[in-house]
């Protein structure tokens, strides 16, 4: 018996179908990257911890991931889909979003919510390990998980809405362009951090009383660089997050202009050099030159459609080379800031904003009435980002600390906080071999160490 000859619109619904099969594999293996970030932050941190608190500063970021991806179902995707025209938000356009919509869930209908969401989920779930690193070795749990869902599922993916949406109305009004999304989340994360360090304080034995600083070095730089490196590897499916897969084999960026992964590719493996030198050449020390190549891929994620993969090198070089001195300079102003999460994140991702004004203005916009990229659009709205990151991350650690929740008590962060957070011991080894006792540069008196734990 003959088989009859498919029609062309059978071909092209078949094409379609495929296409459709490809979107939804292409984001699968995205979001499996990207989870490789948090294995990535989950070591860093643990090795740039002590080994009294190393399981703890493990566990904080699994609860922070387990905490982050229903409350982000619940209401965080909704805020994406609702606020991108500002503070009002659209009810109307935002009803698929809500959680009990058809489209959140099973549906054979429907092949792209649940990996969009995914992706953002993730991305969601970054900004608070983000934040975790800087607050090691002294903050509650409880706090900790309550920033973090303050952060991951409601601050960065109104930031988001605002700026990485086609119509969010910094991209309609002033001509914003960060298809890497280092305003959205490494800016907000970076500034709600700092927010947050100013409250928490400094780690016990961190500074003299005359202000001068102690080294308090982690367990394991190996796990820390391996750490790094993992969370670079995971990148890759981060900002494959970034990009459109549309029905036709165009590619787009988060606004919906054309670009390719080629485009990517180039400039995340030039910035990612450029910030690995850039960092070496100012520190010569491996934690902050793996730091520095994710510097550099930070500071030119705002323009990774466009760049010249050169300027990239540059640009990574530069932003990875200053980052140190930010660190220092928070250092100076009594702010233990461990891993160095604000020079990284909050610093490397306003910067590349603030850089990409100046080598990507004139660059047309999301099209015909969208203000072109200018350089007051982005300096402007990475000052409105950073602010939409610090202002809430100050208010509400203050509001936990005045309720005597944001840190742990002294006497527990002297005695390690895997004995009482999690509680367990990494390496129940860790008292025979002194490996947990800070090295100071100066006598520190115990009643010192004990009002830097309860800071002003």
């Amino acid at each position: 018996m003959e088989q009859a000859t498919p029609t062309l619109e059978e071909l092209h619904q078949l094409l379609r179908m495929s296409e459709t099969i490809n979107m939804e594999i292409f984001y699968w293996w995205c979001i499996a990257l990207m989870v490789v970030i948090h294995a990535g932050f989950l070591s860093y941190e643990i090795g740039a911890s002590r080994l009294k608190n190393a399981l703890t500063a493990g566990v904080k970021n699994i609860l922070a991931f387990a905490f982050i991806v229903p409350t982000f179902f619940f209401f965080g995707w909704w805020i994406y889909n609702g606020f991108a025209t500002g503070i009002v938000p659209n009810l109307e356009g935002a009803a698929a979003s809500l959680p009990w919509s058809g489209s959140m869930g099973p549906n054979i209908k429907d092949n792209a919510t649940g990996i969009f969401w995914a992706a953002f989920a993730l991305f969601a779930a970054t900004t608070a390990s983000i934040m975790s690193g800087a607050l090691i070795e002294r903050t509650r749990m409880s706090a900790f998980i309550i920033l973090a869902i303050i952060l991951g599922s409601g601050v960065w993916i109104l930031g988001a809405a605002w700026s990485w949406h086609p119509a969010g109305w910094l991209t309609t009004e002033w001509g914003f362009h960060d298809v890497g999304a280092a305003g959205c989340v490494h800016t907000i994360a970076g500034f709600f951090t700092l927010g947050v360090l100013i409250n928490v304080g400094a780690r016990i034995g961190r500074f003299n009383a005359d202000g001068s600083a102690n080294e308090i070095v982690g367990h394991s730089m190996p796990m820390s660089v391996i750490g790094l490196m993992l969370v670079i590897v995971g990148f890759f499916g981060f900002l494959g997050g970034c990009i459109i897969y549309n029905i036709g084999g165009q590619w787009t960026n988060i606004y919906g202009q054309p670009t390719t992964l080629s485009a990517f590719a180039f400039n995340t493996l030039m910035g990612f050099a450029g910030g690995l030198i850039g960092a070496y050449l100012t520190t010569r020390e491996p934690f902050w030159m793996m730091s520095g190549g994710l510097i550099g891929i930070i500071s030119v994620a705002p323009g990774l459609d466009v760049y010249y993969p050169p300027l990239a090198y540059v640009i990574g070089m530069g932003v990875a080379a200053a980052a140190p001195l930010v660190q220092k300079f928070l250092v100076k102003r009594g702010i233990d800031d461990a891993v160095g999460a604000f020079a990284v994140h909050g610093f490397g991702g306003f910067a590349g904003i603030v850089i990409s004004g100046i080598f990507i203005a004139g660059y047309p916009n999301m099209g015909e009435g969208v203000p072109p990229v200018n350089f007051l659009g982005q300096a402007g709205g990475a000052v409105v980002l950073a602010l939409l990151g610090f202002i809430p991350g100050y208010l509400i650690s203050l509001l936990l600390k005045k309720l005597g929740v944001l840190r742990v008590p002294a006497h527990a962060e002297v005695r390690g906080l895997d004995l009482v957070e999690v509680p367990a011991k990494a390496y129940p080894e860790w008292a025979l071999t002194g490996a947990s006792i800070t090295v100071t540069s100066a006598p520190v008196a115990s009643e010192v160490a004990v009002g830097a734990a309860k800071p002003a």
